[in-house]
């Protein structure tokens, strides 16, 4: 859950959707304190050292949650308000909170207010810009339950994919949960990597559950898709985080307890989950797009796990993927990789907005004739044995020739003395 700068506040993770966030007790901080508070964060990313390369410039990150608040001082200019696929669930009146959203945006491209933008949040793309696509209601709004079990909003999230793909998105960012996957929403994730765009996705918190019957933490979607950039939380010492979720889907971490971020109207929040971390790794993707635009989203998803730190021993594990994201080091390994291709061309190429495979067929039962069967069976049986009494046959008698002839060697004719 998040919590606001100084006062408290609770986003829910229950029902057919859920933001993915996790509480902490509230804190008190001034605006102007706020990039102060951001420095670990900044630290850890090594974001100076990226923002000499590149700053997100040209580039638009789909933020599919639960609204953006435009005004904010530190996200100002930068957001479009996209389409509320929410549209009904609240009664007639009510305003979206845009809470999480907010939050989750300014991480990404928060460019801070004030005399060179040196006060707020400063987000990991400064001058990119918001796509706010709401596909997510919070949990004090009061037509979340309508929203959880209305037949009507089941694909909203594959919804909110297309439109924010045919509206030139480059990187989507999903802080946001199901546990279970519909064709629509793989259908939705194909068609946006065939354009070219990142999917980044919140990896979930139920790691301090029990684990299942495989020993990981429940699958979440989006981020259990094939394709979608999977992310989960580290914690202070850049650990998985204990309520982050492992299994083979994750790809790699980051930050993602105590992350501050902005709330609407003007606000600072405090939370944790693999919501913040998935929103720095957008910025991340977003900072990778804004230099390299054609790069495809396999390899952006390469560069995101070659240029991670704090790898683990064996390369790889399902608590932080590849490890921790380093923009930089992100950037580096894009400058490498950036003019290959991983995109199959040609008649014979899948396209991904299409289901894979074959259509299936009925199945054609074939009726056997069983006495029909025997009897053809003891032909071929007593055919066998008479081809097999041939051969020995034809053995014995060369046997015998062989015999009757012997192997004295051939006479040699008289050798001359002379």
């Amino acid at each position: 859950m998040l919590r606001r700068v100084g006062v408290a506040g609770r986003v829910g993770v229950a029902g057919l959707l859920a933001v993915i966030a996790l509480g902490l007790a509230p804190v008190t901080a001034r605006a102007d304190d706020v990039r102060d508070s951001q420095g670990q964060v900044i630290r850890t990313l090594d974001l100076p050292g990226a923002w000499k390369v590149s700053e997100g410039q040209g580039v638009t990150v789909a933020v599919l949650d639960s609204g953006v608040d435009s005004g904010h001082r530190d996200l100002v200019g930068s957001v479009t308000v996209g389409k509320d696929f929410t549209a009904g669930s609240n009664p007639p009146g009510v305003e979206p909170l845009r809470l999480h959203g907010t939050y989750m945006a300014s991480l990404i491209a928060g460019h801070g207010h004030g005399p060179g933008g040196g006060d707020g949040v400063i987000g990991v793309a400064p001058k990119a810009k918001v796509l706010s696509v709401r596909v997510i209601l919070e949990d004090e709004e009061p037509g979340f339950r309508r929203f959880n079990t209305a037949a009507r909003y089941e694909n909203v999230v594959a919804k909110g994919i297309r439109y924010a793909v045919d509206r030139g998105a480059d990187v989507i960012n999903m802080s946001i949960s199901k546990e279970l996957a519909t064709k629509e929403e793989r259908a939705a994730i194909r068609y946006a990597i065939s354009k070219g765009v990142v999917l980044v996705a919140a990896a979930g918190n139920e790691g301090t559950k029990k684990s299942g019957s495989t020993g990981f933490a429940p699958y979440s979607y989006p981020a259990a898709f094939p394709g979608v950039v999977s992310v989960a939380a580290a914690d202070e010492g850049l650990r998985r985080a204990s309520f982050s979720n492992r299994n083979p889907s994750v790809l790699v971490a980051a930050p993602g307890v105590d992350i501050l971020g902005a709330g609407p109207g003007d606000e600072y929040w405090v939370g944790r989950g693999t919501s913040q971390a998935t929103a720095l790794v957008s910025g991340v993707a977003a900072l990778i797009k804004a230099k390299y635009p054609k790069m495809s989203p396999a390899l952006v998803a390469q560069a995101l796990a070659a240029g991670a730190t704090r790898r683990p021993s064996g390369g790889y594990d399902t608590g932080t993927g590849f490890g921790i994201v380093n923009a930089p080091r992100a950037l580096a390994a894009a400058t490498k990789i950036f003019r290959h291709t991983l995109t199959a061309k040609g008649r014979s190429s899948q396209d991904p907005a299409r289901p894979m495979g074959r259509a299936a067929q009925p199945v054609q039962v074939i009726h056997r004739d069983h006495d029909k069967i025997t009897l053809y069976g003891g032909v071929a049986v007593a055919a066998g044995l008479g081809a097999v009494a041939s051969l020995v046959a034809m053995a014995v008698f060369v046997g015998r020739t062989r015999s009757a002839k012997g192997f004295a060697e051939p006479a040699r004719a008289p050798v001359s003395t002379h």
